[in-house]
């Protein structure tokens, strides 16, 4: 299963600028809902596409792989 890593994405831009990252504020800059970003940081079935990990990779100057991680065992559980 893919996990995706949000609040320590955001906190991790936080240490980096200085700028506490809200849910508002990337909702802001990516043209996202609040309540996406809501799903993504606590649903841990939640599918979300590509272009939505793009986004907010860019709005927190981040990698895909600072916001996802591989939980191994996982695999197939998905809903």
């Amino acid at each position: 299963m893919l996990k995706v890593k949000l609040r320590a994405a955001m906190d991790e831009y936080h240490r980096r600028t200085g700028e506490r990252m809200t849910y508002e504020l990337l909702a802001e800059r990516t043209g996202l809902s609040r309540a996406t970003f809501e799903s993504l940081a606590s649903r841990d079935y939640y599918n979300t596409r590509l272009s939505t990990i793009e986004k907010v990779c860019v709005a927190l100057g981040c990698q895909p792989g600072d916001l996802l991680e591989l939980v191994p065992g996982e695999e197939g559980r998905a809903r």
